[in-house]
């Protein structure tokens, strides 16, 4: 969850200053993700603190349509599984907004536009610093407000409760981007450099069993594991593109990537325990093919890699996420 933790870390420091899809079979089907289709959007509409300009912002969450004004920190919402990276920070009493994920026009209705940009924040006569930051979407929660910069995964609670073994994630999708062979790192604290390397959007799914012990600590298996990185650009809608989720051990399957690997303890998500406290979950190890996990963890980004570091101007459009399952067979009479 690099660049969800690299969103935390830009509102709080702010203030203080490729493989191919498939087409579905026949034996197959599909079930829909609770406000997948990206037609419903709550606008939160939050001034800034005037020593930082001001502005109004409007923080677009996947949610239930509706309009909040004021700077209420957001409760997830019982109908969406959905969080964006669009979020709010008060420190000191100095509210910053971030904003980098946006409802997009499409047909009748809207998709999901996720965009890598530099966000600046400037005080007249102090500071003015920008900082790169992507879009992302992902399914969990994230404590607003920030307040600090301490311990940034912490702030999630990343995934959703789930029980099923989907064969694979079926979705729309385009992406736009410049296409530089490098990318920029900018942490607006040190002088924006270039970094070698083309920058991808990023879809990651992996399924997980997870399990708390008597002191509260949380334990996870990964039982199932999609990841697609996008490099090129694919300006014209892909529809119904379909990726296979490899579940059991896949490091000796022709499709491992490093990038699919078990999450690292450094880099470890967070969930909240049984007994209402922020706690890392420590991911052991792979679970046998036919393990049935407990938790879904689903994210989407316009970039990838390290923190900070990315190609301003890449847009990662999605829309119609659904689930696909293995069609049961039924007998011949």
């Amino acid at each position: 969850m690099k660049h969800i933790t690299s969103q935390f870390s830009l509102v709080v420091s702010l203030l203080c200053f490729s493989l191919c899809g498939k087409a579905q079979s026949s034996h197959e089907r599909e079930e829909s993700i609770p406000y997948g289709d990206f037609d419903k959007w709550m606008v939160r509409v939050i001034d800034e603190s005037l020593i930082i300009g001001g502005r109004s912002k409007c923080l677009y969450e996947v949610a239930p349509a509706d309009t909040v004004r004021g700077d209420i920190p957001y409760k997830s919402s019982s109908e969406s599984p959905w969080r964006t990276s669009n979020v709010m920070a008060r420190v000191s009493g100095v509210t910053k907004c971030s904003v980098s994920v946006f409802p997009e026009p499409r047909d009748s209705g809207y998709c999901v536009r996720l965009e890598t940009l530099l966000d600046s924040c400037k005080v007249f006569g102090l500071f003015n610093i920008k900082v790169l930051v992507p879009g992302t979407i992902y399914m969990g929660q994230m404590m607003e407000p920030i307040r600090d910069t301490k311990n940034p995964q912490s702030k999630l609670n990343a995934g959703v409760p789930f029980t099923k073994r989907p064969k694979a994630v079926v979705l729309d999708y385009k992406f736009t981007t410049p296409g530089t062979d490098h990318r920029i790192k900018s942490t607006g604290f040190s002088r924006q450099r270039e970094v070698p390397g083309r920058d991808s959007c990023e879809l990651y799914v992996i399924l997980q069993k997870r399990w708390e012990d008597a002191e509260g600590n949380v334990y996870a298996k990964r039982v199932g594991t999609l990841v697609r990185r996008f490099y090129e650009n694919t300006p014209e809608w892909i529809n119904n593109y379909h990726a296979d989720i490899l579940y059991g051990d896949i490091t000796s399957r022709p499709e491992y990537r490093s990038y699919m690997r078990l999450i690292p303890e450094e880099e470890s998500l967070y969930c909240v325990n049984s007994r209402g406290e922020s706690v890392p979950i420590h991911e052991v190890g792979w679970a046998g093919p036919d393990e049935t996990p407990t938790h879904l963890v689903f994210r989407a980004s316009s970039s990838c890699g390290e923190v900070y570091v990315g190609t301003v101007g890449n847009k990662f459009y999605l829309d119609n996420i659904r689930l696909s399952y293995d069609q049961p067979t039924t007998p011949e009479p």
